[in-house]
């Protein structure tokens, strides 16, 4: 498979295949991380498609100082920035019909199966679930994407920092910051038990 560079290369050589192939190549992550920053599959959709699209337009301006990947994720990450912007005011309501689980960062699921658990584990699994991709939407959004991309996509720190455009005594302490909220969000959970 060509390197993320070289495709890239083709593209701006007018290759319309090759950007099908970084589409392609990236496509599972990019939903993911616009999910886990969103909290639903529609908006994650119309997100991952938004930061595609700029992508492609502004793939002239992509100067390999960091990997491909990490400059696509900054993409994504600012795309859904100006939505929760847009959005700063407006409740959404959150459904079990949004269940999303990603199995391993790259694919993501609909339904959980697993048939040596019990109905009520099963309930209690997806009840969990559910409960963390509420306790991420309720983070500031840099302390949400900081926590994303760092524990669920993997990212470095350093990573990270590129992805903000910020030092990494930002990052720690962003990603700091989000693991105390969700620690102390799960704490009350369990008190409510």
């Amino acid at each position: 498979m060509m390197s993320d560079e070289q495709l890239v290369q083709d593209v701006l050589r007018g290759d319309n295949q090759a950007y099908e192939d970084l589409v392609l190549k990236h496509q599972h992550k990019i939903f993911t991380l616009a999910y886990r920053c969103m909290g639903d599959e529609d908006d994650a959709y119309a997100m991952a498609q938004e930061a595609m699209i700029k992508a492609y337009r502004s793939l002239h301006s992509f100067k390999g100082r960091s990997s491909f990947s990490t400059w696509l994720y900054r993409i994504t990450i600012n795309v859904c920035l100006d939505e929760i912007r847009r959005r700063k005011r407006r409740i959404i309501p959150f459904s079990l019909n949004q269940l999303l689980a990603a199995a391993d960062g790259d694919e993501v699921q609909k339904d959980i199966v697993d048939e040596s658990l019990a109905a009520d584990q099963l309930y209690e699994q997806k009840e969990l679930f559910l409960y963390i991709q509420q306790a991420l939407n309720e983070l500031r959004p840099e302390y949400r994407m900081a926590i994303v991309l760092r524990d669920m996509m993997g990212l470095s720190y350093h990573e990270i920092a590129i992805v903000f455009n910020c030092n990494l005594g930002t990052v720690k302490s962003r990603i700091n910051r989000a693991r105390s909220e969700m620690k102390k969000k799960l704490n009350e959970r369990e008190l409510l038990s």
